[in-house]
């Protein structure tokens, strides 16, 4: 009825719908709001009519019962909420509902930040390959007016436009994600100001102070964010979690499809894009920066600074850091132990040092080092899809009398020599594959497993290929890849120059076929 007495009338929805709050004051059902509500625009006049009263999130939140992530996040237009709360908010901040649905921007500057919004979500725009503009009080209006303007006339003209695709992309992907490994690097992999966020979100769910997080703080966790956890058979298989924005439910496979550990991870990752307030991706470098400070989220919560940090304290009295032991206190993954260690090392224990993960031919797929330590690099700089020697540790674990414990071992390489241990993780329902923590051997006495007796020599005579060996099997070997988890993890980089065995280390096959042709003269 009020659809079509609108039609009728010629009378704008929002103006019907406030009207409509007015009147009833109190809805009995939520209401969604009509499809063509600029969330942009409603959120700016939230926070500016927020900003008059000189009212905080955090105020509002205690007079509507709506959690500050939540409230951040409506704020910034990433949410829709329902009429009700409208109706809440609008008593809250006293003034009227019709305020809150004009379609128009509150002051100039709420316009141009608006403007500039819709301008980073534009396709052609994200074909710049520009970052992300966060338009923050520091970012003056003239600033503001010189951008958007210089994008009306960019946008306006016939042969506006961008394309994402071609091989550029490829690189600009690596690029990005060399960017930001070098930013985690100057700031060695410690970022505190979502340790501070963790530490919060930990205190509102009633976090003890101790061990590992609880069922319950989970629960008060997704809750201090606004979302419920419900567990659901049937998932799809290409997806660990989905988050229904408009009931705020996220939805986990059962205890049969997913086990606690893996959960509790998946979860926090998820509740990580919330909590940090992240909002589409508009490009591999925005993608990449979010899955990082969302799984940095997710470790955080699950094996806090204080405690983490009082424990790996008194293993380093005793001489005896081990990530096993970090990862059995706080029941979290050796991979995710592995990273927290980066977190936190160098900045509470003065540890350099570097990580790896890798697949059983040695394929480089994650790597950090604040140590000096020198990845195989491809020529644009990056590391993932290059194959490490086989002298190191990440191969040689595989190797090892009783692969699947943990293999230390010391490497000599050019640059120094390096300590590492590598863990084989097979639980996982992809292709098992080697997770490394490694250090300068002037620190080794402070790691467990420092004892052993394992040397590898990895210097450049050392892993240089034997040029009577490549003559005489060159052109005479055919391998055939081992399955590999993506098809893509075979192609090598746009720089690299092809080779015709994809996937395969050839002087490892030469070396093989030499093996066998001298035992076969035997």
């Amino acid at each position: 009825m009020m659809s079509a007495r609108t039609q009728q009338n010629n009378v704008s929805f929002g103006v019907v719908v406030a009207s409509y709050l007015q009147i009833t004051k109190v809805l009995p059902i939520f209401v969604s709001m009509a499809e063509d509500l600029d969330l942009l625009v409603l959120g700016h006049r939230i926070r500016f009519a927020r900003r008059q009263k000189g009212a905080t999130l955090a105020d509002v939140s205690e007079l509507v019962g709506r959690p500050v992530p939540y409230l951040s996040q409506l704020e910034n237009g990433k949410v829709e909420p329902k009429l009700g709360l409208l109706q809440e908010l609008a008593d809250a901040l006293d003034i009227a509902a019709t305020a809150l649905l004009s379609d128009e921007a509150p002051d100039r500057r709420a316009y141009l930040e608006i403007e500039l919004e819709r301008a980073q979500r534009n396709l052609a725009y994200q074909a710049l390959g520009l970052g992300y503009l966060k338009p923050s009080a520091k970012v003056p209006d003239e600033a503001l007016e010189h951008l958007v303007t210089m994008w009306h006339n960019v946008r306006d003209r016939p042969s506006g436009g961008g394309d994402q695709s071609g091989p550029d992309l490829a690189e600009r992907a690596r690029a990005a994600n060399n960017a930001l490994r070098q930013e985690m690097r100057d700031r060695n992999n410690y970022f505190p100001e979502i340790e501070a966020l963790a530490g919060r979100a930990l205190a509102a769910a009633g976090y003890s102070g101790s061990g590992p997080i609880s069922e319950r703080v989970l629960t008060e966790l997704a809750k201090w964010c606004g979302f419920t956890i419900e567990r659901v058979g049937h998932m799809p298989r290409s997806a660990r979690s989905i988050t229904d924005m408009r009931d705020r439910i996220i939805f986990i496979p059962d205890r049969g499809g997913l086990k606690v550990r893996q959960a509790r991870s998946v979860v926090l990752q998820t509740l990580g894009h919330f909590a940090l307030d992240h909002s589409d991706t508009r490009d591999f470098g925005d993608y990449l920066r979010q899955r990082i400070e969302s799984n940095y989220f997710a470790a955080a919560v699950l094996a806090p600074e204080g405690p983490a940090v009082e424990f790996l304290h008194d293993a380093d009295a005793a001489e005896d850091i081990s990530v096993e032991d970090l990862k059995e206190v706080f029941y979290i993954s050796y991979e995710m132990a592995t990273h927290r260690f980066t977190n936190l090392a160098t900045q509470h224990l003065e540890i350099p040092c570097h990580f790896l993960r890798t697949d059983s031919e040695g394929v480089i797929d994650k790597a950090y080092e604040n140590d000096g330590v020198a990845f195989p690099t491809a020529t644009d700089g990056g590391h993932e899809g290059e194959r490490v020697p086989r002298q190191w540790g990440s191969r040689q674990a595989w190797n090892a009398t009783g692969s699947f414990l943990l293999h230390s071992q010391y490497t000599v390489m050019d640059l120094g020599e390096y300590f590492c241990t590598t863990y084989i993780e097979t639980e996982t329902d992809r292709h098992p594959y080697a997770v490394s923590l490694g250090t300068p051997a002037r620190f080794a006495h402070r790691f467990r497993g420092s004892n052993t007796l394992r040397r590898e020599y990895a210097r450049e005579r050392e892993i240089e290929p034997d040029p009577l060996l490549v003559e005489q099997w060159a052109g005479h070997a055919w391998p055939s890849a081992a399955e590999r988890s993506h098809v893509l993890s075979a192609l090598p980089p746009s720089q690299r120059e092809f080779s015709p065995f994809p996937g395969v280390d050839q002087i490892d096959v030469y070396r093989f076929l030499e093996r066998q042709r001298r035992s076969r003269r035997n």
